[in-house]
């Protein structure tokens, strides 16, 4: 099996290397010409244009930034939709509106092109590994046929329902993760502004209710100072904004969501919108005066 992968970011490359790893051939296409550069060292075809990859694959992955990336590879000029024939598929793995991957997938499906959305979940660090979690809309057929190249760079990968379902459930998985990162961040302040140690509070809820990935994952970064992106405080106000237009869509308020949304722009608007969503922290220690750390408490 050929594959095609479009989109070699913080995530697409480490995904992109773990698909060479187990023995796909892939035709690679990026504007960063370093990392496609790097990709073709270990094996990979490089094309020029979506049309390119598609025309040279059996099947193709993107993982771009947002709906209007994925619209115009997909759709647009030279786009996927001008070199696919009947009968090969795009798995697209960006977390974009449902909306969109649903009309992408009918253009396509006139073209006899099934598409499926498979957003991810698990940052760098999983992309890296190959556990991240995949949640799938789409033909189960399809998702069936195309099970073992998703599992070669996930941990798991679940079908969720029809074409849009993916990021349906992707959208519902970044609420949870903002909220949780907020209210880990409101915790570990009140502790450091009340005088007690954070990392001590850490050890002493981990193993309780209160504990979660995400309290494993982002509490230590946290309190090391370390806010390298796994995950984009600017991407993760792309996807906030994502929910709460399907909410609107579909009458579901997002209140809480929309709280966090805000401190997220407060964050951009300080500066800190390239920096890890575990930056959250930032807005409470700005209302508190005060810094989370292991090195020393403040009062």
């Amino acid at each position: 099996m050929k594959v095609g992968f479009i989109g070699l970011g913080i995530m697409g490359k480490p995904m992109s290397k773990n698909l060479i790893k187990a023995g796909y051939q892939l035709v690679v296409l990026d504007r960063n010409q370093a990392v496609t550069d790097e990709l073709v060292v270990l094996g990979a075809e490089l094309a020029t244009l979506p049309s390119e990859v598609a025309q040279l694959s059996d099947v193709v992955i993107t993982m771009l930034p947002n709906s209007p990336h994925v619209k115009e590879v997909a759709l647009g000029e030279n786009g996927l939709i001008e070199g696919f024939t009947k009968g090969k598929v795009m798995i697209d793995m960006s977390s974009i509106a449902p909306l969109a991957s649903q009309e992408i997938a009918a253009a396509l499906l006139e073209k006899g092109v099934e598409m499926l959305d498979a957003p991810v979940s698990g940052g760098e660090p999983k992309a890296i590994d190959g556990t991240l979690s995949v949640m799938v809309g789409g033909n189960k057929e399809v998702f069936d046929q195309y099970y073992d190249l998703m599992k070669a760079m996930a941990g798991s990968v679940v079908h969720t329902g029809k074409v849009g379902a993916g990021n349906v459930t992707k959208l519902a998985n970044q609420v949870i993760v903002a909220l949780n990162i907020a209210a880990m961040s409101e915790a570990l302040v009140l502790a450091t502004k009340a005088g007690v140690e954070p990392e001590l509070v850490y050890q002493a809820i981990r193993g309780g209710l209160a504990g979660s990935t995400v309290l494993d994952a982002k509490a230590p970064l946290v309190m090391d100072r370390e806010f390298k992106p796994g995950f984009r405080i600017d991407l993760h106000i792309k996807d906030l904004l994502n929910a709460l237009e399907t909410g609107h869509d579909v009458n579901a308020p997002l209140p809480l969501t929309a709280s966090v949304l805000e401190m997220m722009h407060g964050l951009k608007a300080d500066g800190f919108q390239f920096e890890d969503h575990s930056s959250l922290v930032k807005h409470y220690e700005k209302l508190a005066n005060v810094e989370v750390s292991r090195e020393k408490v403040h009062s």
